[in-house]
């Protein structure tokens, strides 16, 4: 807290400050501060104030030792001027001494007789003040089921009596039924008393995140996988980092371990490392760390003990050592607090966790599903078995001729072969064999570079590629091999055409300019290198063709069409007339895609199926997957998604028969994500989605991983499928590419954006404004992209004004319109400005309308710059949403006549309904809130029913009729109150 406060509004300002933060250490500290700065008022009332908050601050904070000592202080002020607690304040005091008794549960050195005296004192209190005695009840069950004793009758002292004013909330009191109906085995009966709050219709600051942790299992033991599955990311995201709920977090990591998400457990223990440290509760601390310890036992025992894992500060842990650790905690606390209360309850109900089989061997709990093998430290392995490993050579010479042989035919296996080859070669004991047929060891050393260049150029490490191949091809000549050595230097050509220029963005002439230098070198290169065995000057035919391909593609321009098919058809004849046949495809899949750039789909199509019934009757196999997967591309741009979808879904089935990395399988799972959406199978669309973003993940593109990740987690939103949607997001910005700041932060930016939206689609408003503030700060430093903070800045004043904070609101709103005026964003900041005034109307009625008027005032000024600008919306027009809001504020700030005014006006700007849908919807809502606030409000029915019935006649012959019914049921409702 930079200053105390000086005079008691001073304080109680930076009390309501304090609350809007979120539960931990610096809200605590400043609650503290605040009741140090309260002791100097001679006036007892902000003491009590500031007393209440450090204790609620303490509460939620998870420090159980310290709220009883602040609550004694509240009940000595109490006790000594009763008069300084009115109605409410008196409420608040008798309902903390359950917060007291709680506090004191958690305790394992509060002994038993003490924890039983407080409740005593509780009754005794509430007696004298003439309460009702549920509430003491309800306490008393609590410490008897977490004793472990007489649970049974002091259930029914408690359920079976009235609730009170004083008595938990319903929420809180279903979850305690509830899981007494759990503890005696009764798992439907104990979800059929949840059910409301399940459901969402009974919630409080705990509920329902603290039953659904409870419930998940039940769920699952039931049968009901789908609703545990969406309760779980729904209830995780109520109680994540949140130290006070940190047996919640406890019981989700368990579930994920008995479901098969166990490296999605490991991925939430990260998130919470924290609680490790800042859980001051022992029970809470119990909770969590058995929930720790199923999952790590889980990972455990499927073999993957030495991943890495998140544990306590100061050390670095694998999932056995922290296992262990975390072992014996855990036991060392149920220990504690059976020997407090004389029973073996906790010791044996921590033994259940630990015991309980999984109940699934696999629920996808998230879009984003990973195995513990996606999250293993990357190590040396052997290299993958070629497909035909059962007769694969075992002998080192016929291990290096086989390579060379499928490499010759562009078969995949051979990355195989040469994986096993770098391996065997790296060897200290490694000896070249003496053979004429293998040759020297510098011509596998050339082999294994050119190898090795070929995997960096298909990770766009093009400098890395050239500088690869150009030192092979020097090995190829010390080798004697002047074609292999002529294939390199031009694979090193057109590597270094493509790397990008230096600055930003990519000069798509200079790109078109390197394709053609490096065409016309390779074909030097063709020319100057005599006696090329036919494989090899096919290779070389293909690349050339390859280069002019690129380079038509980087230019789009019609004259770069002729020589692709030229370098095609010479390479498709010169491969025939040798019978190199994957050239032949080679060549005709070239022609097929230079159709499709030159925009001649139907004969691209043509081409393709020529080509698969080629390759169909004579091969080679692997390029069926690929040559699917360009006729479905196709198909798509004819617009005939079915047979998109059917060719891109055998491509996807070919490719699982060959090695990873022969296809491009993500670019097919895109590809089938578009086919789904215009089939209408948007849920099958976002699996091909997420599907290709792990693809590239896993494949070293980071960029396109993401930016397929943020195209999925818009369209889950856009699904309502909200939870999913901050699911993934949020896996997604706690992994190494995000936090390790590897990522472009303008695309973090959109995943944190999109989050935001989902946040606030999901009704967590707080955090959804906590978000967007952020964003909008960081945005404002960027003074390149000015449009995107106004856009960003726009969307987090509107939050502001939905949580009445219409003075930082209206801040923000001018940082937007700063920003504007620098890169205009019309349509965004006239809705920014529009939604203000409404929410600001709404909010304060007649009190909020000068502030709404300014804001509508400078929406206008957005309107007329557009107009002169020329700019037309996407959807209503700025002046006609203008004047209509115009009459919506003014209806909300209870001046009528101004609001029929200007929704006339708004009726004159839209014109006449026709017959298309937009501007009929606009009209016909226009004339429903002028009749509503003529016939309701200024209690003119004749009119208003005029106005209606007239617009009900031209909508119902214009065949709308859907709008002339919500007119029409108005207008009944207007007769029925004449």
């Amino acid at each position: 807290m930079p200053t105390a406060p000086q005079t008691t509004d001073e304080l109680y300002e930076a009390l309501q400050e304090n609350d809007r933060r979120p539960y931990g250490r610096t809200r605590t500290v400043t609650a503290e501060e605040l009741v140090d700065a309260a002791e100097q008022f001679a006036e007892p009332v902000p003491l009590v104030h500031a007393l209440f908050e450090l204790q609620e601050a303490y509460t939620y904070g998870s420090e159980p030792r310290k709220s009883p000592v602040v609550f004694a202080r509240l009940l000595t002020l109490f006790d000594e001027q009763p008069e300084v607690f009115d109605e409410r304040r008196r409420h608040l005091l008798f309902w903390r001494f359950k917060w007291v008794a709680n506090a004191l549960l958690a305790l394992p050195e509060i002994p038993l007789a003490a924890l039983r005296q407080w409740l005593t004192e509780m009754r005794d209190r509430y007696e004298r003040a003439g309460l009702g005695l549920q509430p003491y009840y309800g306490q008393a069950y609590q410490l008897a089921a977490h004793i472990g004793e007489g649970t049974t009758l002091a259930h029914e002292l408690w359920a079976g009596r009235p609730r009170t004013p004083l008595s938990d909330c319903e929420a809180c009191e279903i979850c305690e039924l509830a899981r007494h109906h759990l503890a005696a085995g009764d798992d439907e009966r104990a979800l059929g008393v949840w059910e409301p709050v399940l459901a969402g219709k009974e919630s409080c600051q705990e509920e329902p995140a603290r039953s659904v942790s409870y419930a998940l299992l039940p769920l699952l033991r039931t049968g009901r996988t789908d609703r545990a599955r969406e309760l779980h990311l729904a209830g995780y995201r109520g109680c994540r980092r949140n130290p006070s709920m940190s047996a919640e977090i406890g019981r989700h990591l368990e579930f994920c371990a008995l479901t098969g998400n166990e490296a999605r457990g490991l991925e939430l223990l990260a998130e919470n490392r924290n609680l490790f440290d800042e859980v001051e509760s022992p029970l809470e601390m119990s909770g969590f760390l058995t929930g720790v310890e199923v999952l790590l036992q889980r990972v455990e025992l499927l073999g993957h003990g030495e991943l890495p894992a998140a544990g306590y500060a100061g050390r670095t842990w694998t999932v056995a050592a922290l296992r262990a650790e975390v072992r014996g905690r855990g036991e060392d606390l149920a220990a504690r607090f059976d020997a407090r209360n004389g029973t073996t309850a906790h010791t044996d109900r921590r033994r259940a966790r630990l015991e309980r089989a999984p109940l699934l061997d696999a629920l996808e709990l998230t879009l984003r599903t990973r195995r513990l093998d996606d999250v293993t430290p990357a190590a040396p392995v052997a290299a993958p078995a070629a497909r035909t490993d059962a007769g694969a050579p075992e002998s080192l010479p016929e291990l290096i001729l086989r390579a060379r042989a499928l490499e010759k035919e562009g078969h995949p296996d051979a990355r195989a072969c040469w994986e096993r080859l770098r391996t065997r070669a790296a060897a200290r004991d490694y000896t070249h064999p003496e053979d004429p047929a293998v040759g020297p060891l510098v011509r596998l050393r050339a082999d294994l570079l050119a190898d090795e260049a070929g995997r960096a150029g298909e990770k766009d490490e093009f400098a890395d590629s050239a500088a690869l191949h150009e030192e092979a091809a020097g090995l190829y000549d010390d080798a004697g091999a002047p074609g292999d050595a002529a294939f390199a230097r031009a694979c090193a050509l057109l590597a270094t055409a493509e790397i990008p220029a230096e600055g930003d963005g990519e000069d798509a002439g200079a790109k078109a300019a390197a394709l053609t230098a490096a065409h016309a070198a390779m074909v030097r290169l063709h020319e100057e290198t005599p006696g090329l065995a036919p494989h090899q000057e096919a290779r070389l035919l293909r690349l050339r063709a390859t280069a002019l391909g690129m380079r038509l593609q980087t230019s789009g321009s019609e004259e770069h069409v002729a020589p692709v098919f030229a370098e095609a058809d010479l390479l498709h004849a010169f491969a025939t007339r040798h019978d190199v046949g994957s050239q032949i495809s080679g060549a005709l899949l070239l022609r097929a895609s230079t159709h499709a750039l030159s925009g001649d789909l139907p004969a691209a199509v043509t081409e393709t199926d020529g080509l698969l019934d080629r390759l169909k009757a004579s091969g080679p196999a692997w390029h069926l997957p690929r040559t699917l997967g360009l006729r479905g591309r196709l198909q798509l741009g004819l617009r005939d998604a079915p047979a998109a979808h059917a060719d891109l879904a055998e491509g996807l089935r070919l490719a699982a028969d060959w090695p990873a990395g022969t296809v491009d399988t993500s670019r097919i799972h895109s590809d089938l994500a578009e086919a789904c959406m215009h089939l209408g199978r948007p849920d099958e669309a976002l699996r091909h989605l997420t599907r290709s973003a792990e693809l590239d993940l896993r494949g070293g593109s980071r960029t396109d991983a993401f930016c397929t990740y943020s195209n999925a987690a818009q369209l889950c939103l856009d699904l309502g499928r909200v939870e999913d949607c901050i699911a993934l997001l949020d896996s997604l910005l706690a992994g190494p590419d995000v936090t390790g700041g590897e990522l472009d932060d303008r695309l973090v930016a959109q995943l944190r954006l999109t989050r935001a939206r989902a946040l606030h689609a999901g009704e967590d408003l707080k955090a959804a404004t906590a978000e967007l503030l952020v964003l909008a700060a960081e945005s404002a430093d960027w003074e390149d992209d000015p449009g995107s903070h106004a856009m960003i800045a726009a969307e987090t004043a509107v939050l502001l004004g939905e949580s009445g904070e219409f003075g930082r609101a209206r801040e923000v709103a001018e940082q937007a319109l700063a920003a504007h005026a620098r890169a205009p964003r019309y349509e965004q900041l006239s809705n920014c400005l529009r939604e203000l005034a409404r929410l600001q109307a709404q909010q304060q009625g007649p009190d909020g309308l000068p502030d709404a008027l300014a804001r509508l005032a400078d929406a206008g000024r957005v309107a007329d710059e557009a107009r002169a600008a020329g700019y037309e919306a996407r959807g209503r027009s700025l002046d006609t949403a203008l004047a209509y809001e115009y009459g919506r504020v003014h209806a909300h700030a209870g001046e009528y006549e101004a609001a029929v005014s200007a929704l006339d006006e708004a009726l004159v700007l839209i014109g006449e309904p026709g017959p298309e849908e937009g501007s009929a919807e606009e009209w016909a809502e226009c004339v429903r809130l002028a009749g509503a606030v003529e016939g309701l409000y200024l209690e003119r029915p004749a009119p208003a029913l005029a106005r209606l019935d007239s617009a009900v006649s031209r909508l119902t012959a214009l065949g709308h009729t859907e709008e002339a019914g919500e007119l029409g049921s108005l207008a009944a409702r207007l007769r029925d109150e004449e």
